[in-house]
């Protein structure tokens, strides 16, 4: 049985190899600068052991590196790789290249990057998630049989793309955080807590989510723009008159919003070119 290492113990090192170990691979050993941490995450995983980063690299046939981005790089480099072994990094952003210390040593090198926020906040399920996999082959088919295993899905990847990949998928994950702040100062106006917003919007949120899935993104956007209903639009503009950042922050969005709703037919070219001379026009805050 292939032998799976870690090198860093954090959140996603965590949930990662919690899910290998329960689909039936042998994680055998795990390193971190923490010998508190690495001695943690090995006792939560039957047989494995805390250990070197040295050590294991050489224990293992294929290490997981989930340093920091940062550290990858350098990390690779002080560590003595072998012919045939494996070695990915989990990093979104940071291209595979940062291994070539190890690719040079003749082990294979990827990228293994899920799709997901890890919080801290319990362990984080990857079965349904998709795994986003640079590699290539026969280091590309242990990782498709290991997604096969996980329950996850593959997107492929080709080199030169992980910075731009990585910044589009933040509109999914640290940017939903941004709209419910921005939600948030709303309900403020009024005196709304924070949870009682999130109690009622996060419905509508997964509601239109659902609803994403099922119809697609443009022909599906629900709101006044998509119905082409200017008057409602320059009443939330008004709301937001001495609001300068908040009003900046709307008009972007409903920008686009146009965008998408003549897209799909949902308005035309007239009420389009309405609803863009009312969201640029100067506000009352320029004045």
């Amino acid at each position: 049985m292939t032998a799976l290492g870690f090198v860093g113990t954090g959140r996603l090192a965590q949930s990662l190899a919690q899910a290998l170990s329960r689909a039936g691979y042998d994680v055998a050993a795990v390193a971190n600068r923490s010998a508190g941490s690495a001695e943690r995450m090995a006792a939560s995983l039957p047989e494995c052991r805390a250990m070197s980063a040295q050590a294991v690299v050489d224990a293992c046939d294929l290490v997981f590196l989930t340093v920091p981005d940062s550290a990858i790089a350098p990390v690779t480099a002080s560590l003595t790789w072998r012919r045939g072994q494996a070695v990915v990094h989990c990093s979104g952003a940071t291209e595979v290249s940062a291994l070539d210390a190890a690719a040079g040593a003749g082990a294979m090198t990827g990228g293994f990057h899920p799709l997901l926020g890890f919080s801290g906040i319990g362990e984080t399920p990857l079965a349904g998630a998709t795994v986003t996999v640079e590699a290539d082959p026969p280091l590309l088919g242990m990782l498709e049989d290991m997604l096969a295993a996980l329950g996850c899905r593959l997107n492929r990847l080709p080199p030169g793309k992980r910075a731009l990949y990585h910044a589009g998928a933040g509109y999914g994950a640290g940017f939903i955080h941004v709209l419910m702040a921005e939600i948030a100062g709303y309900w403020r106006e009024w005196d709304g807590s924070e949870a009682d917003m999130l109690a009622a919007m996060l419905p509508m949120a997964r509601a239109t989510l659902d609803t994403i899935e099922r119809g697609g993104i443009a022909a599906t956007m629900p709101g006044p723009i998509s119905r082409g209903d200017a008057g409602s639009v320059a009443a939330h503009l008004d709301a937001m008159a001495g609001m300068p950042d908040r009003g900046a922050f709307y008009r972007a969005h409903s920008l686009r919003s146009v965008d998408l709703a003549l897209a799909a037919g949902r308005i035309d070219a007239e009420a389009a070119a309405h609803l863009r001379a009312l969201l640029t026009r100067p506000s009352r805050d320029a004045e």
